[in-house]
């Protein structure tokens, strides 16, 4: 019997040809998605659970130039890797006919990497990281995508066509036969105790220990409207005895008028600590990113949700869940102003027990373990 048919012979006898090899080396995993936090973190929080379930696993994380991935990846210990970007035109224009090229070159550099790290899984979260690695590892490698918001986006429609599995964090995401398992997130956030940190948190931002207290933030940039509205509505929230953390972006400024003898509303560019802004929090108000309303469910926080009037309307649809239960309330852009915050958002901060009747609906629509569930079904698939 030659030495090439003996060979043949004992792969069979291991079954999987792909688990034989797993067992020889390390487990890789590549997530893909980069572009804004609300896709990088859904990545982290899966490879950190992955690393817990497999010490010795490796991953590694697709990103281009521009995204935010590359201060949040390398800040928690996972290697990089950048390919070009393929963002898709909303309208025909001359980068639609540039197209082809860019999605030829970006595959080609993302096989390359998929090959280079021995990509046993790629698990896609959607964004401009995300067509060029399916489109790479079509046929080669196995493929999970999981979407985060309420519509699916292009990149995970095309993604869903050939993957082993497809996960999405609500119902009706528009990706036949999906899994709903709610977004991974961070243990920093899901394993947070707000009341035991309470104390620490409103130490650490300088807030008033006991008074009322909002959080309002606009995701990574900041939001315009919610940055008008309270800061006009300051010198009232100041009397009426609320304390305000707000974080209004670092491109942006905030001149607030402090009231002497009134709780401190203190503004600033970024949350580095967000475990202990959402601790120091009575009530949240936000724009409605997949991945803020998922932490903000995971943490039972009341919320008052701004959509970003953008795009194709998934923010609104993003809190609907939440909403629907009574758990938060839904303001639409154009409404949130300095006279609304005085009108409706004060008077809601002031009634800790509307406070607590939202907080438990909230927390029914939480899922805190999907970084677990996320990260079994990605070691089934791989074989693991």
């Amino acid at each position: 019997m030659s030495g090439e048919q003996t060979a043949r012979i004992d792969q069979g006898a291991l079954g999987d040809p792909r688990g034989a090899a797993a067992a020889r080396r390390p487990l890789s995993v590549v997530v893909a998605g980069g572009g804004t936090a609300g896709h990088v973190e859904p990545a982290l929080a899966l490879a950190d659970a992955v690393r817990r379930l497999r010490p010795d696993a490796r991953v590694t994380a697709l990103g281009t130039e521009r995204g935010l991935e590359n201060r949040l990846v390398p800040a928690r210990g996972y290697p990089l890797e950048l390919i070009p970007p393929v963002p898709m035109p909303r309208k025909p224009n001359v980068d639609l006919l540039k197209l082809p090229l860019k999605v030829r070159d970006s595959v080609k550099q993302t096989r390359a990497v998929l090959d280079r790290v021995g990509a046993d899984v790629v698990v896609g979260f959607g964004g401009y990281v995300s067509l060029p690695a399916y489109l790479a590892a079509r046929g080669r490698v196995p493929i999970v995508v999981h979407e985060a918001n309420a519509r699916a986006g292009l990149a995970n429609k095309v993604g869903a066509k050939f993957a082993e599995r497809v996960l999405a964090a609500t119902p009706d995401s528009g990706l036949p036969g999906a899994q709903t398992i709610g977004i991974p997130l961070r243990e920093s956030i899901t394993r947070l105790d707000r009341w035991a940190l309470r104390a620490q948190a409103r130490q650490h931002f300088g807030l008033h220990p006991h008074a009322p207290t909002i959080l309002v933030f606009g995701g990574s940039q900041g939001a315009r409207t919610l940055n008008t509205a309270f800061s006009g509505a300051a010198a009232s929230l100041g009397r009426a005895g609320i304390g305000v953390l707000h974080a209004h972006g670092p491109k942006n400024t905030l001149a607030v008028q402090q009231i002497m003898g009134a709780p401190v509303y203190n503004a600033v560019p970024y949350l580095e600590r967000m475990d202990l802004a959402y601790a120091a929090a009575d009530l949240v108000v936000c724009r409605s990113g997949a991945m803020t309303v998922a932490e903000v469910s995971a943490l039972g926080l009341p919320a008052v949700f701004v959509p970003l009037p953008h795009g194709n309307g998934e923010q609104a649809l993003n809190a609907q869940p939440v909403v629907a239960t009574g758990g938060a309330r839904l303001v639409s852009d154009e409404d949130m102003t300095s006279q609304r915050v005085i009108d409706e958002i004060m008077p809601l901060a002031l009634d800790p027990q509307r406070l607590q009747e939202m907080s438990r609906a909230t927390l029914g629509t939480g899922h805190r373990e999907a970084d677990h569930v996320l990260a079994q079904i990605v070691l089934e698939v791989a074989g693991q």
